[in-house]
């Protein structure tokens, strides 16, 4: 055989071993876009969202103020 049909196996056999490489991060990255589309559709659905988390957290001050107002009074008797 000739050096050329050597060459020309190597250069093919890696041209192949790159294709299949690039196709499985062609594929890899796909599979990557569709999982962070599905974590941004559920994500509101499954964490408390911000105004949520703020109207709790007025309802609670507002409950907390009450109970030192208490406690100043006992503190004043």
């Amino acid at each position: 055989m000739d050096f050329q049909v050597f060459v020309n196996i190597g250069v093919g056999a890696a041209v192949a071993v790159f294709g299949w490489f690039a196709r499985e991060l062609w594929v890899a990255v796909k599979d990557l876009k569709e999982d962070i589309h599905k974590i941004e559709v559920d994500l509101p659905s499954h964490y408390l969202r911000k105004d949520e988390f703020a109207e709790g957290m007025k309802e609670i001050k507002e409950m907390l103020g009450k109970i030192f107002d208490k406690l100043d009074e006992k503190a004043d008797k």
